[in-house]
Order: structure tokens, then sequence, then C-alpha cells
């Protein structure tokens, strides 16, 4: 099926007489499954991942009708195939289907959905507080007007942000809208933080976020991230996480010449962004801080080792690479890759 917001076009094709059976449907889904009653059993369906979500994959499958959701990336389409229409489309999932030929995407649980919509929101205000406090500082070093008392966006900060007083009535009312847009996404901010907060406590994360946190540079926040982005770790093994996240080299290969590129940056974008920035606590001393000791508090003795040996491992691949004039994003990367390793060990290890 090639399923869109407001249509559904839909081909079957009969395994034993090799029929092909189209039709136009509404996105309503008794009406797919009413459709799909009316065709020869057993049936199974195969509809790319998109924007409508796992909504339809979900009420099949409740209904007992196998559903794949297929990633878009993968799908293999012929070299000359130059016409796409929402038919074609249709029909070359149907074959594949057919062949077992795609390759699938994990359907979320609702409450494992819900819980990445809540990140990936905050994700969303983090980028919006960003752009609107660069707006803030170009338009005062357009002026000439710089802060030298100290870190920026601090309450002193904010304090002089608010007395600034411009004799032009058109730029005073931009600033006040610029400044008005920092202290709204700082209040959005905080008020998600505080949701995830309370959601790290629910006991279907709470033992995955604790032990992730006995690692450098994972705080509730980005324990909570990974947790949602990666749902099922089982799937994955400790060197195999790291290409589904995107963080292994690109490589083109032909007899016996080997060239290897940047990393792929496939998989999971939100995951891969949360690991290559954890990366960069573990360049720095490795000495156990008052915060990361009252995270092991929280967590398993088992935990608490294997985050104390991760941490000094990867504080000591930090070394190395510095010691052999890695470029530190080159390395940073190299060490996000894994950490991803270190998170899967921890997230497997058992309650």
């Amino acid at each position: 099926m090639d399923v869109h917001a407001r249509s559904v076009v839909a081909c079957a094709i009969d395994t034993v007489t090799g029929e092909l059976t189209r039709s136009r449907l509404t996105p309503e889904h008794a009406e797919i499954l009413g459709w799909l009653g009316r065709l020869p059993a057993p049936v199974a369906v195969a509809y790319e991942a998109g924007p409508t979500g796992f909504a339809l994959a979900r009420t099949l499958r409740a209904a007992g009708v196998r559903c794949e959701v297929v990633a878009p990336s993968k799908l293999q389409r012929p070299a000359g195939d130059r016409v796409k229409t929402d038919m074609r489309d249709a029909t070359h999932l149907a074959r594949l289907l057919r062949l077992d030929e795609f390759t699938g995407v994990r359907v979320p649980p609702v409450v494992e959905e819900a819980a990445r919509d809540l990140i990936r929101a905050r994700e969303d205000v983090r980028g919006d507080l960003m752009r609107a406090r660069h707006r803030i500082s170009k338009l005062l070093l357009r002026r000439g007007i710089l802060y030298s008392d100290g870190r920026t966006w601090t309450g002193r900060h904010h304090a002089w942000l608010a007395a600034q007083r411009f004799e032009s009535v058109a730029v005073q009312a931009a600033y006040d809208a610029a400044y008005e847009a920092v202290v709204m996404a700082e209040d959005r901010r905080a008020r998600l933080d505080r949701a995830i907060g309370s959601l790290a406590l629910d006991p279907a994360w709470h033992p995955v976020v604790t032990r992730l946190g006995c690692l450098r540079g994972i705080d509730t926040l980005t324990a909570l991230g990974l947790a949602v982005e990666i749902g099922d770790w089982q799937r994955f093994t400790g060197s195999s996480i790291g290409a589904y996240l995107g963080l292994v080299p690109s490589e083109s290969s032909s007899g016996e010449s080997r060239s290897q590129g940047s990393i792929t940056k496939t998989g999971n974008t939100h995951a891969r962004r949360l690991l290559v920035e954890a990366a960069w606590h573990h360049r720095p001393g490795y000495r156990p801080g008052v915060t990361l000791r009252r995270r092991w508090e929280l967590a398993p003795a088992a935990a608490r080792a294997r985050g104390h040996a991760g941490n000094q491992r990867l504080h000591q691949r930090w070394l190395t690479f510095t010691e052999h004039h890695k470029r530190p994003v080159v390395a940073d990367v190299a060490i996000a890759r894994e950490l991803a390793g270190w998170c899967w060990s921890l997230a497997t290890l058992p309650d």
C-alpha cells in the first residue's frame, strides 16, 4: 500500500495465480480492513514508513493481519525506473513483499512513541532557543554592544539584557521581540525538562536510565533520549549498534582497492547526536565528581562497575587519539561509536 494523509493506493498480488488487484481507498482503517477482508486469506501488508506513523500497522496487527513497515531508504528499485506514481509504488511494494525482499522497521509500542514525542519536543525547543539566542546576540553585536561580565545566559546576563534600551523605536521593538522569544523558549524548555524528569521515574524507563547514567556525559535527559530512540536494545550487539546509528565509516571497495570515507550518518539521527555530544565529556581527566557519584548510587553494583570501566576506557581512547594528533572532531565521533557499545552493554544488563 502507498499510504498518504488523505488517500491510500493498494495493490494485491495473488501468490497462486499472480493476478493483480488494485484499488484506491481512504485512510479510514475500517475501510482498509474491509478491503483486505475481501481478499483470499492469508493476507500480508507492507507500506513505507513516513509521516503517517504506525497507527495503521498497529490496527492491522491487532486484527491478525501481518503488516510490515518498510524502510524507504532501503527499497530496491531498478536503475532505469524513471516513472513514479502511487500505483507503481504500491505494486513495487507488493512484489517485494511477495519475495520478502525488503528491510522492515520496528514498530514501537504506543508508550514508547509517546515518550519519544516528548524527547523530540524538547530537542525542538533546544533548537528554537539556540536560534533565538543567536538572533538577540547578533542584534546587539551589530550595534557594538558586548557582554563582558562573566558567562552568558546566567541570571546576571539576563538582568543585563532586560536593561538594554535603544533610542530607535523600531530597534527597541525588534529587541523586545527577540528577548521575549528567548525567555519563552527557556520557559518551554524548563517545563519539558520537568516532564522528562517525571517520565524517567516511570518503571518502564527507570532501570535503563539509571544504568546509562553511570557513564560520563549521560544525564537523565540523554539517558531517556537514548532509551526511547533505540527502544529494544536486544536487537543489537555491542559491535552492530554503531552501524545502526550511522557512526561507522562509509566504504567503497572493489577488487584489491579499499577506500573508507566519512561516517554513514544513517539510522537514528537523534540518538547519534546525543552520543556525539556525550563523547566530549570523556575528553577531560577522569575524576568521578559529586554528580556522577549521585547517579551511581541509584544504579546496581554491576552497572556502577561497568560504567567506571567504560569511563576509564573512553578517556584513555581520547588520550590515544590526542597522541596520534587526530582532529578532535574525528576523535569524538570514534569515541561516540565506542560509547554506543558501552551504552548497549549497560542497557542489556539484567535488572
